[in-house]
């Protein structure tokens, strides 16, 4: 997010002014570090706007789910979300599992996301894909 973006964002909640009619568009987002994206979506969220996932959404990305009103959330034919458990840096340099940020992360998805992850064999390092009919079942379509 560019930093004039991030300021109108923040303006926006201290002056208390939303913009229920803006739109997000979320396409090819591979996630990234959980901070930024609580930060990025709360903004969303006070701002009102509307979110339009159209295309790939993964990792940190599908935190929008439970961060986001559900009723603010639509999605495309083309959208994907991909689910993976939370990792850091080991000791060593290398990702290993963080079991506290996976926890995090099941516990900011709404429970028919936490529903539909569990029947697919939990957060793990591969990749989980919800899309098409299954995904189109639980949040409505863009109109």
């Amino acid at each position: 997010m560019r930093i004039g973006a991030a300021l109108a964002g923040v303006l926006l909640v201290l002056l208390g002014v939303t913009s229920a009619s803006a739109t997000v568009r979320i396409s090819e987002d591979r996630g990234g570090r959980i901070v930024s994206y609580l930060y990025k979506f709360a903004m969303i969220r006070a701002s009102g706007e509307r979110v339009v996932i159209d295309g790939t959404c993964a990792s940190a990305c599908t935190m929008i789910l439970g961060t986001v009103p559900r009723d603010h959330i639509c999605v495309t034919p083309r959208a994907s979300l991909g689910f993976h458990a939370a990792w850091e840096y080991g000791a060593a340099g290398r990702p290993v599992a963080s079991r506290g940020g996976t926890q995090f992360l099941l516990q900011t998805y709404p429970p028919e996301i936490r529903r539909w992850i569990s029947r697919h064999g939990g957060l793990t390092p591969h990749m989980l894909i919800l899309r098409g009919r299954e995904l189109a079942a639980m949040y409505p379509p863009c109109s």
